[in-house]
């Protein structure tokens, strides 16, 4: 199975489980609508969640890669995005953070969800983003 065919199983059991998602356990998912850099269609990623109080931020680890996530780069082009968060649906803003705040809300992702340590240590000299999903 490749990767399309897995998001595509992880986008179907969130929807029909109210955002709860069986291969990631306890972490919170997202549904993150994009739209293609070049392409300019929509794309849907579900990737984990940081919760930092009332905000919403997402990590573009690409699982240590030492690329950053083709989604990634559509925010950066394209900012306004779509969220599924639970059965909520709403328009954010992305906004990449960066020095200190990147630094603490890593390892803030890192205390809830361990592998992203591994992560950060395959990425290599890439600082993996992290990406606040600022709702308008």
């Amino acid at each position: 199975m490749g990767m399309q065919d897995f998001n595509a199983g992880v986008i179907k059991e969130f929807r029909e489980n109210k955002g709860k998602v069986g291969a990631f356990g306890d972490a919170p998912v997202v549904l993150l609508h994009t739209t293609g850099a070049q392409s300019g269609e929509e794309r849907v990623n579900p990737l984990v969640a940081l919760m930092d109080g009332d905000r919403v931020y997402v990590v573009a680890s690409k699982g240590g890669a030492p690329t950053n996530p083709d989604w990634y780069h559509n925010l950066v082009a394209h900012p306004e995005v779509r969220v599924e968060l639970g059965t909520e649906r709403f328009d954010a803003v992305a906004t990449p953070i960066t020095g200190p705040e990147r630094d603490r809300l890593f390892a803030a992702q890192v205390a809830a969800q361990p592998g992203f340590a591994e992560y950060e240590k395959s990425a290599g000299s890439r600082v993996i983003p992290v990406v606040e999903l600022r709702r308008t």
